[in-house]
């Protein structure tokens, strides 16, 4: 039969149709043969919304593994510039004085003089016993001139004056004495005087602390204990200027 009539051309159509069959039936047995996780999934089924009465499954309370960079991440997130971190405080470690050795040399006290306002070249001065203002012009009267101030004997935001024989100043039937310390309280508050404001710039008047409203004054040079006189002789009395130790 001659290649190109019409019965050969629809035999070779009739031919090309059926290996066209064959090769899509093997294809289609051979993805039925595929291991089912090669398979592409198919979409999820919605299930209908029937309304209420519907069981709903709840979020389970352990939630799931965090990815594994999600594990290496930090509990805090470092500092950032604008928060530094605050730095650990250091602890505090008291300071230890030193023990003076046995041949460490005893501390000079630098003294006080006690100098009138209204006799400036006066000072108070050891006489007798007693206090007195004089002038200071010789070695041992500057000596007798100088005192050490110390906290009060009977309270410490007051003044004590102490002497150079280790007695106090201290007042006794109202006159300024040099006297040792018997340990008494009587003593201690004797010797006790409480600086308060003057009138004249950079002076004090010394208040007695158990007979408050008197004050130390001079009359006729001789250093008492007088109660407050509003005059200006008994301000410029009573106002005295410490200076550094004469002696």
């Amino acid at each position: 039969m001659p290649a190109n009539t019409p019965r050969a051309r629809r035999l070779r159509l009739a031919a090309a149709l059926a290996l066209a069959t064959v090769a899509a039936c093997v294809t289609a047995i051979t993805m039925n043969d595929e291991p089912a996780e090669r398979r592409t999934p198919a979409a999820p089924i919605t299930p209908p919304d029937d309304g209420p009465g519907l069981l709903s499954f709840a979020t389970p309370s352990t939630p799931p593994a965090p990815a594994k960079n999600e594990q290496e991440r930090p509990s805090q997130p470092p500092s950032s510039p604008e928060t530094p971190a605050s730095p650990a405080r250091p602890r505090h470690t008291p300071a230890t004085s030193p023990t003076p050795s046995a041949s460490s040399p005893k501390p000079v006290e630098h003294g006080t003089s006690v100098r009138s306002v209204n006799y400036p070249d006066r000072y108070w001065h050891l006489s007798d016993g007693r206090v007195k203002l004089d002038p200071a012009t010789s070695a041992p009267a500057r000596h007798a001139a100088t005192f050490t101030r110390v906290k009060g004997l009977a309270d410490a935001r007051c003044w004590s004056f102490a002497t150079a024989d280790g007695g106090y100043l201290r007042h006794r039937d109202f006159l300024l004495r040099n006297e040792p310390d018997d340990g008494s309280r009587l003593f201690a508050q004797d010797a006790t005087f409480c600086p308060r404001p003057s009138a004249h710039t950079g002076a004090v008047t010394l208040e007695s602390l158990n007979y408050p409203g008197r004050f130390l004054r001079h009359q006729n040079f001789q250093l008492r204990l007088d109660p407050y006189q509003n005059t200006d002789l008994y301000r410029a009395d009573s106002a005295f200027r410490l200076v550094d130790g004469l002696a």
